[in-house]
């Protein structure tokens, strides 16, 4: 058996950078174990639009898939986690979105004290690399090297933001500065042509420190419990089964999904689920599990007639490998970019503060063949549309005492009337952007959900029958002092001494936009507390 000082239980992008910050000094032993076995130098990881190779990928993705349920129509709807070094942060779309200040202020007058947006601005500064905006809201010398999506390169771009602005939606330098509202290009984690993953960002750094120990392939099983104090983690690694001791603190950072399963398969969480699966229950916490939420979002398409404003065009033939030539000299064009250069924020009502909907647009149309999503022959744009701090809740339990498998997740989407009528009106936005000029004269057929659809009816109909998520999934170990918090807003786990969470599952609420810049500031807040805490804990002795 191991023994360290801290270990931290998901090498994503909360504990990956955790790791990286407690181990950073020299002082602390730290074990950090990641159930994937890939790490930054994976290929499709490195180039950003390999973000479609991966999105299916069971070697580096855990491809989890909801219940069937009302809200999607009986389907089952794709839910990919990534599993690697970085985590999602190593798969997804990179797109950099702090959200809102509103929606930390949130958090604060829920209960959760130094969780307001002037407590974690100066978080986010220090984590920030960026060039842009100012120097009051914006960090400069951070580990995250983020940039702005080209805006000149792609003509089409140039249209949007045209209409926009005809539209009430002017175009806004910087979406993560003092107003999200507007048109703006994507703040995305690439540079020079790579992406900028927690495992290239802070754990590459880190791997020549003698104090740090990565464990690739070792699947969590059960927190080591000694009564109501968590000393350790039990795991398997290469078909065998070992244990770790912490003599400080175990940080589970394994995401929405795997950190409420973790919690359930060692007993901590609802009693009579508990035993209903085969788990003994040791500690009782309603919260764990519930309060899940996601951004649930319907793909509206449009055919562009237009010659050459689309990467459906750009992206084949000559062109494409024009496109390749650009990416392997500059590290510039189609396959240096994310699949969403452009958004817009918008409210969807009068009286609303802030803007609480969105559509993010990828210029080009996608379709599946097998598990693997091509580029269509076919000209147009995808609409990435949905509501920003959905109402509606789920949950994640897990199904039975064995850690292989995967949880049950049930969103329960569209269940909230503001979330259905949010829907709506965003659909309505992107139609009526579509239908003004310059955009409206290149514009074809509405693809989905098509002109015939125009009752609200008939439109939720198809959100049901077709929509994904964003794969933002968060809440399922809220922050907070209520009955159903997992949590408190030290991310300690409430009853259980030694243990924390820190991950998009702490959430209280869903952020305005993604969550992985989130994920981040919450893994390097729970480090400077922990820090804290030893600090304190010196003094004290």
């Amino acid at each position: 058996m191991s023994q360290f000082d801290y270990i931290v239980v998901g090498a994503g992008s909360s504990g990956a950078t955790l790791a990286a910050r407690l181990s950073e000094s020299g002082a602390h032993r730290v074990l950090l174990l990641e159930a994937g076995t890939e790490g930054s130098g994976y290929f499709w990881s490195r180039i950003p639009v390999g973000v479609s190779k991966m999105i299916d990928l069971p070697a580096v993705n855990w491809c989890f898939s909801s219940e069937p349920d009302e809200g999607s129509g009986g389907r089952r709807i794709e839910v990919p986690r990534g599993k690697m070094l970085g985590g999602s942060s190593s798969i997804n779309g990179m797109v950099y979105i702090r959200g809102q200040a509103q929606d930390y202020d949130h958090w604060a007058q829920l209960g959760n004290r130094g969780w307001s947006w002037q407590d974690v601005l100066p978080v986010y500064k220090r984590m920030e690399n960026y060039d842009g905006g100012s120097d009051e809201l914006r960090g400069r010398g951070g580990p995250l090297r983020i940039t702005d999506t080209p805006r000149h390169k792609v003509p089409l771009l140039e249209k949007i933001i045209e209409a926009a602005g005809k539209i009430g939606l002017p175009f806004n330098a910087d979406l993560n500065g003092a107003t999200q509202e507007g048109i703006g290009m994507s703040q995305v984690t690439i540079a020079k042509g790579r992406r900028q993953s927690t495992a290239y960002c802070y754990l590459d750094p880190a791997r020549g420190r003698a104090n740090l120990v990565i464990e690739r392939g070792a699947m969590a099983q059960a927190l080591i419990l000694e009564g109501k104090r968590c000393v350790g983690v039990r795991y398997a690694l290469g078909g065998q089964t070992r244990e770790a001791r912490a003599t400080r603190e175990v940080i589970v950072s394994s995401g929405s999904i795997n950190s409420p399963k973790l919690l359930e398969l060692s007993g901590i969480g609802q009693p009579a689920h508990l035993a209903s699966v085969g788990v003994a229950p040791v500690h009782e916490l309603k919260g764990v599990g519930e309060n899940l939420r996601d951004h649930y979002s319907p793909r509206v398409r449009f055919a562009i007639t237009g010659r050459n404003l689309t990467f459906n065009e750009n992206a084949r033939g000559w062109r494409g490998a024009r496109e390749a030539i650009k990416y392997a000299l500059w590290g510039e064009g189609f396959l240096a970019s994310t699949s969403v250069p452009i958004r817009l924020y918008f409210r969807t009502r009068p009286g609303l503060e802030t803007p609480d909907a969105t559509v993010s647009i990828a210029p080009f149309l996608y379709e599946r063949v097998g598990r693997e999503r091509r580029i269509s022959r076919r000209s147009g744009i995808t609409m990435n549309v949905n509501v920003l701090r959905s109402e509606s809740t789920g949950s994640v339990h897990v199904k039975s005492a064995d850690p292989a498998e995967a949880p049950a997740i049930r969103f329960n989407f569209l269940s909230a009337r503001a979330d259905r009528e949010g829907v709506l009106a965003a659909i309505r936005k992107g139609r009526e952007l579509m239908a003004t000029s310059p955009l409206k004269e290149i514009t074809g057929e509405e693809i989905a959900p098509g002109a015939a659809r125009q009752t609200d009816e008939e439109i939720l109909d198809w959100v049901r029958k077709t929509a994904e998520t964003t794969y933002h999934p968060v809440g399922t170990c809220k922050m907070g002092n209520d009955p159903m918090a997992v949590v408190d807003p030290e991310l300690r786990v409430h009853g259980i001494a030694g243990l924390r969470v820190a991950d998009a599952s702490i959430m209280p609420t869903l952020t305005s936009g993604n969550t992985n810049a989130p994920c981040i500031m919450i893994g390097e807040k729970c480090a400077a507390m922990v820090l804290e805490a030893a600090a304190r804990d010196r003094k004290a002795a």
